[in-house]
């Protein structure tokens, strides 16, 4: 039987939401398994019997999540909330799972996902604030209506070469971007881009590019530019993963 739920983590404590083969580092998935292999067969991943997860796709270190997506194969028929409950009682402060149900045995939480959400988040303002927590905070005054018109360039199917980290395993570097936007609420600015999938560090590239677009008074025509060079030189910095979260998978 096959059954999946949601999950929400906090990432700054976690290499990643992937397990890492040559690392002791503690991961989403690493804990996600040591919790149901421990509820189901009462046993920690460390024994034979264990619990393997699939999630609708990798966030990296200090990346957050209300929306990611995991299945897992069991044995054993499951009450959904009561064992969400249990599971969540197990699992650590800052991880918690939702929306727990039984799915076909076709579904698969990577490879059945349509679209993903992201959103970036950073203050914009010059002196700190204690509550300002991990956020990035840029200081000079930005321009919604101009980033916009940058964020606008990178809508529709292109190469995100210019946007992708070396660390990237997978050679595909075409994505279809279906909405970009940018918002802002006080001092907080929102960039929100949908896809129907993302490169290793894309999201964190883009924000960086069109910060530098404004930092140095570029035209919004430089996204487009940095995107047709497909050449990650041309791209801005890649920002802190603190203000990133997945939002939400689309199925």
């Amino acid at each position: 039987m096959r059954y999946a739920f949601q999950v929400q983590y906090i990432g700054k404590n976690y290499a990643g939401s992937q397990l890492q083969s040559k690392s002791k580092a503690p991961t989403i998935q690493g804990e996600l398994e040591n919790a149901l292999s421990t509820l189901i067969y009462g046993e920690t991943i460390n024994n034979n019997r264990q619990v393997k997860t699939i999630f609708s796709g990798r966030t990296d270190k200090g990346v957050n999540s209300i929306g990611q997506v995991v299945h897992f194969d069991c044995d054993k028929p499951i009450v959904a909330s009561e064992f969400m409950y249990s599971l969540n009682e197990i699992l650590p402060d800052d991880i918690s799972v939702s929306n727990l149900r039984k799915v076909d045995s076709t579904f698969h939480a990577q490879k059945s996902a349509k679209k993903r959400h992201y959103v970036y988040v950073f203050i914009n303002r010059k002196c700190k604030n204690a509550f300002d927590g991990d956020l990035l905070r840029i200081k000079y005054e930005i321009n919604v209506e101009r980033m916009q018109k940058s964020l606008d360039y990178i809508k529709g199917e292109h190469d995100f070469t210019s946007f992708k980290s070396s660390g990237s395993l997978n050679p595909s570097k075409v994505c279809f971007i279906y909405e970009a936007r940018v918002s802002q609420a006080g001092d907080r600015v929102f960039i929100d881009i949908i896809g129907n999938r993302f490169l290793y560090n894309m999201v964190r590239t883009i924000v960086g590019t069109l910060l530098e677009i404004e930092g140095h008074n570029l035209p919004p025509e430089h996204m487009k530019n940095v995107l047709e060079a497909k050449d990650r030189r041309k791209a801005g910095q890649t920002v802190s993963p603190y203000g990133l979260t997945l939002v939400e998978v689309t199925y």
